[in-house]
């Protein structure tokens, strides 16, 4: 997939081949070997021009030509959106100030403090629905929408509020419903923007990156900021399944991201069960181009995060829908090959069940098996040999541990249960996902709850806070050095 700045513009695209064409005219060493690349048309192949230059820029960015990259320049213009961005100056109309508060936008301003101000602005103003679709679709108030609706039958199909999305996008976004209200007025307010025309594959383009935020991706939640702070729609999947009956295209790249971090797989099997990963990508793909992942591509991606990371039921539902488990990875190895090489044996073995070549398994993968899976360190000399070697080459062993059992197979075997990766701890980590059982087993091997991570000098203990995991707060607090 092509990677982009945030808000690409085809000046900034321009600027940089002209400035490589400079850099290659010089003599520079690295501008000339960009620009010799194959492809070039020019009359005299030993003088470069601009056109070798934007050529080079293009396939930098992950694109075929400098064509394809305006093709999606030109047409992110259309669709980018920015709902982090302040506005430009403060709301007037309730109804807006509601939106923005009442939806997710995919930024550390997401979380439950924020829902909680639009219920309460929506509170003191119970009239602002009357103001704008957007609004009453934000509330899920089908009488609202009803009555917007009557006034204007094309409201369903026309772009609305502050961040200028479709009404059904607010009503997938926005989180001030509860788990304990009924779903069907969600449903119903879905149906009666799906009966006026709504289309299920709406989106944007978020800062103009191009993996889109459709209705679907609202349903289904999540992403970086975690669950505490973009959960999943109170009613996802009723609400998805609605969707997807409706036409919405399952294969949604960015649901498929925003949900991979856990092991929960409840949307993966109502997305099998709609067509994931068949077709041709759907609207999105023809509207961007190459710039969009085909659906095989979406899926494997998938299928080399969840053999990374060790979630073995995900593997096993996907090889079982039909997803390729033969075909090389990114790195050109096998799906087999790297789960063995990551000492995830049964994963190796659920690939080779659906059929995957069976990879070659050394020492180490079968010691790297027994600590994440069972069997514990062997205690002959060549297996205290073998252990020290692995504990040199992956150091950061702790962070792949994915129940109890296996955080105290690692530490007794001698690894560091503090060691860092992308800076923090594995116990922060546990925190910010509020993994209740893989935070009390880390603190039983003695992992330190005072550790600061490297980015922003933060306990685990402030981790649990920031992603709103109450119940590994509580632990936490109990346990951090000055944490009053």
């Amino acid at each position: 997939m092509p990677s982009l700045p945030n808000n690409p513009n085809l000046d900034h695209f321009r600027r940089q081949a002209k400035s490589l064409l400079r850099e290659a005219k010089s003599g520079d060493e690295r501008a000339l070997e960009l620009v010799a690349r194959p492809q070039s048309h020019a009359a005299d192949p030993g003088l470069p021009t601009l056109a070798q230059a934007q050529f080079a820029v293009a396939r930098g960015y992950g694109f075929s030509s400098w064509p394809q990259l305006k093709h999606y320049l030109d047409t992110a213009e259309v669709l980018r959106r920015d709902p982090t961005a302040a506005p430009a100056a403060p709301d007037t109309d309730p109804a807006d100030a509601f939106c923005r508060l009442a939806c997710l936008v995919y930024s550390e301003k997401d979380g439950p403090d924020r829902w909680a101000a639009a219920r309460a602005l929506l509170a003191e103003h119970p009239d602002l629905v009357t103001h704008s679709i957007a609004a009453a679709a934000a509330a899920a108030d089908p009488d609202a929408i009803r009555r917007h609706l009557a006034a204007d039958p094309r409201a369903a199909t026309t772009e609305a509020g502050p961040h200028r999305w479709s009404p059904l996008m607010y009503l997938t976004y926005s989180r001030v419903g509860r788990s304990d209200e009924p779903a069907e007025g969600f449903l119903l307010s879905a149906r009666l923007l799906l009966d006026a025309g709504a289309d299920t594959n709406s989106g944007y383009l978020w800062l103009g990156l191009p993996t889109p935020f459709t209705v679907l991706t609202g349903v289904f939640g999540e992403g970086e900021q975690g669950p505490g702070r973009q959960p999943r729609h109170p009613h996802s999947l009723a609400l998805a399944r609605l969707l997807l009956a409706g036409g919405a295209d399952p294969n949604d790249g960015q649901t498929l991201y925003n949900r991979m971090f856990r092991p929960d797989d409840s949307h993966l099997e109502l997305l099998f069960e709609f067509g994931l990963g068949r077709g041709d990508g759907g609207p999105w793909k023809r509207r961007l181009g190459e710039a969009a992942e085909t659906p095989t591509e979406m899926l494997a991606r998938q299928l080399q995060w969840a053999i990374d990371h060790g979630f073995a039921e995900r593997v096993d539902l996907m090889a079982g829908n039909d997803v390729d488990v033969r075909a090389p990875l990114a790195d050109g190895r096998s799906p087999a090959q790297r789960a063995a090489d990551a000492g995830r044996l049964d994963i190796a073995g659920i690939i080779t069940r659906h059929g995957g070549e069976p990879p070659v398994v050394d020492d180490s993968a079968q010691l790297l098996d027994r600590l994440l899976t069972g069997g514990g360190a062997p205690d002959t000399d060549p297996g205290r040999a073998a252990l020290t070697a692995c504990r040199a080459r992956w150091p950061d062993l702790i962070h792949r541990a994915t129940t109890p059992d296996a955080v105290r197979r690692i530490a007794t075997a001698g690894f560091d249960v503090d060691a860092r990766h992308a800076g923090a701890t594995a116990l922060h980590q546990a925190a910010w996902n509020g993994d209740l059982a893989l935070v009390r087993a880390l603190l039983d091997v003695g992992a330190d709850p005072g550790a600061r991570d490297a980015r922003f000098g933060g306990t685990p203990l402030g981790w649990a806070e920031h992603g709103y995991q109450e119940a590994a707060r509580e632990l936490l607090a109990a346990v951090t050095p000055n944490a009053n």
